[in-house]
């Protein structure tokens, strides 16, 4: 995870390829905030999953959830 910011909560990621483009979710449990982003196939999957943790992470701080 991203930090101790998000240790201990519960994140589903989820991929799903689109030709060479790979669209990543991920979604807080606790909140039910959900975020996506996307990117190359050949990025990687840790890449590509620390994007989405670090976006989700910007998005709870920006609406005060965390």
């Amino acid at each position: 995870m991203s930090g101790d910011i998000l240790k201990g909560r519960e994140i589903i990621i989820e991929f799903a390829p689109v030709g060479n483009i790979v669209k990543v979710s991920a979604m807080d449990v606790q909140t039910l905030t959900e975020v996506s982003v996307q990117g190359p196939a050949s990025a990687g999957q840790e890449a590509l999953k620390r994007n989405a943790i670090k976006r989700l992470e910007y998005v709870l701080k920006k609406k005060g959830l965390i």
